[in-house]
């Protein structure tokens, strides 16, 4: 079992299925409203958790009732939210979801205590971290946050894995990068970074090369419903997609994420078969709606997996 923190962030989600995307000064009616607990950060540790690995969480909530709210979401899910701190003047993150009928989705998501969480709050959880085989970091909190956590895992043999994601709307800190063994973005976001459109195999391998000079050794990029390309020492690849029909891609993302890190071996011997089995996991969470209830269980992508292979 990997053991497994995720620093990021906390959000209430809040979804709204509407016909179609507004235009500027167009006023659209929503068809169903729906709550639940998200934020990129959650959302990948709720995957890591469902898909059997324990999980712990570094972030921070408001004090408020969101925040009770997402500290019982984890709670619910054996998520160890010990290094969750409350900040007193900031509200708990939230995400207002917009998601039209070919199940493609829009979001406006406000960071609050997500962006207030310190370099302070990262260093009392250094317990956690020095136990994990595996920490993951997204830019829904401050890069100085996951730099400091980045340092305590390099310096204590544990495995770093960054989702550049959102796409950062500045340069990403080079020692963040550097501290970084892996870097997961999807093809919108690796060329924002380092400049190289995703068009093919030999784009790809050359953004592999680039991230190698930034100091990243190894790269999957995932490409929506053609897959997700990887790079390591050993080798590279393009491992294909499972076609199924989409509602809501909100979490698919991240579920890949948290169930690629639930299985990866710290060599990344197995990589094939972790992303393989964190495909499987996307693939169930596009067929449904919400962010964390979408995301399915370990039994769930195990039975995928067999009727894949039969």
């Amino acid at each position: 079992m990997n053991k497994v923190t995720v620093l990021g962030s906390l959000n209430v989600d809040t979804s709204f299925r509407i016909k179609s995307f507004p235009q500027p000064g167009e006023t659209v009616q929503v068809k169903e409203k729906s709550n639940a607990a998200g934020g990129k950060g959650a959302n990948q540790a709720v995957a890591a958790a469902r898909e059997g690995a324990q999980t712990a969480f570094i972030g921070q909530i408001g004090n408020d009732s969101a925040g009770k709210f997402m500290l019982d979401s984890l709670e619910a899910d054996h998520i160890d939210g010990t290094y969750v701190s409350q900040n007193e003047s900031v509200g708990t993150g939230t995400a207002n979801i917009m998601l039209d009928e070919a199940g493609q989705n829009c979001i406006l998501v406000y960071g609050g205590a997500n962006q207030a969480l310190t370099d302070r709050d990262v260093q009392k959880a250094e317990p956690i971290i020095k136990n994990s085989d595996f920490i993951v970091a997204q830019f829904e909190t401050p890069q100085a946050a996951a730099i400091t956590a980045f340092k305590i895992a390099k310096a204590n043999g544990v495995t770093t894995v960054l989702n550049p994601a959102p796409a950062p709307a500045k340069a990403i800190d080079p020692a963040l990068l550097q501290l970084t063994d892996i870097i997961v973005p999807n093809e919108l976001e690796s060329a924002s970074i380092t400049g190289i459109k995703i068009t093919d195999e030999a784009s790809m391998i050359q953004t592999a090369a680039q991230f190698q000079k930034m100091g990243v050794p190894n790269l999957i990029i995932t490409v929506g419903d053609k897959g997700a390309f990887y790079s390591t020492e050993a080798g590279h690849d393009l491992i294909p997609a499972y076609k199924v029909k989409a509602v809501d891609t909100t979490a698919a993302g991240d579920t890949f994420i948290g169930a690629f890190v639930s299985q990866i071996a710290p060599d990344f011997s197995n990589i094939v078969s972790a992303i393989k089995f964190a495909e499987h996991a996307s693939s169930l969470t596009v067929q449904r709606l919400g962010a964390q209830p979408s995301i399915p269980k370990l039994e769930e992508v195990l039975v995928a997996e067999k009727e894949s292979a039969s």
